[in-house]
């Protein structure tokens, strides 16, 4: 069975729609796929009757933006919970809000030596999706200042970057507990991208861990090879799930769907563990 774990629709940040997803799933020969887009559950409904219409397994999910003590951007991966659950909810407005005010400073900076607008952000962005750093990526795209969204991450879009605007977001700990709140399994998505920027202290894991974090996504391409075998110790020692998958986003990333998978064992742990909303199997 192959089992991809994390993918993004243009309800987020990626580029097919949630149906369009779900059949390029199917065609790259995967048997179930979750849709984890950011801070949105909206995609579901869609992904959903498309999955079981071609008869491929759903699971429905979602990223949730976090940021540790440190500042320190941390993803969590939520699977099965109540996207209805208030508490949670209240959390996502305050990050998407969030996202917006930053995606508007970022642009603002941008535009002092480029020609770029927050006009030509939004055309970008499905109207409802989450804004953030992918569409000004693609934005610069279409102004030529560069050639895809991985040359704008490694350039101007780089957390090192003087155009890099950090913003508030809900503490890990507390995203793992309202996640177990509102019955779901939480999942730490590739905590050990170095690539991407500074990852978290041990402590910051054991203190998800506290909180009643149930997995890591160890197989990413942007975890390190070092990385993956500290996190696969970690599992061991607290029987954590351990997942693997894509992080796709259609044409907006390199990362091709099943290029990472999730073993069976694991994924009916997550089924096992989420009561907060139904897997499509």
């Amino acid at each position: 069975m192959r089992i991809d774990l994390h993918t993004h629709s243009n309800v987020s940040d990626g580029t097919e729609t949630p149906s369009e997803l779900i059949r390029s799933a199917a065609a790259a020969g995967l048997d179930v796929v979750a849709l984890t887009d950011h801070d949105q559950t909206t995609g579901w409904a869609p992904a959903a009757a498309t999955a079981k219409e071609i008869g491929l397994g759903f699971i429905p999910g979602m990223e949730i933006t976090c940021q540790d003590p440190n500042g320190i951007s941390v993803h969590l991966l939520s699977y099965l919970h109540d996207p209805n659950y208030q508490p949670l909810l209240d959390e996502l407005d305050l990050a998407l809000n969030a996202r917006i005010i930053r995606a508007q400073r970022i642009v603002e900076r941008l535009a002092e030596d480029y020609p770029i607008t927050w006009d030509l952000v939004r055309n970008h962005c499905q109207p409802g999706s989450t804004v953030g750093r992918p569409h000004i990526a693609d934005a610069l795209v279409t102004a030529g200042v560069v050639e895809n969204r991985n040359e704008a991450f490694a350039n101007v879009l780089s957390y090192r970057s003087r155009y890099y605007v950090a913003h508030p977001a809900v503490d890990p700990s507390k995203a793992v507990q309202l996640v177990r709140e509102a019955g779901g399994v939480p999942v730490f998505a590739h905590p050990k991208a170095s690539k991407r920027g500074r990852v978290v202290a041990d402590s910051t894991f054991q203190d998800m861990i506290d909180a009643g974090l149930g997995g890591v996504e160890v197989h990413h391409r942007d975890n390190s090879e070092e990385g993956k075998g500290w996190l696969l110790e970690l599992a061991a020692e607290h029987d954590l799930i351990v997942t693997g998958s894509s992080d796709y986003h259609g044409t907006g990333k390199l990362n091709r769907l099943g290029e990472n998978l999730t073993e069976p064992e694991m994924l009916q742990r997550i089924i096992q563990e989420g009561t907060g909303s139904q897997a499509l199997m």
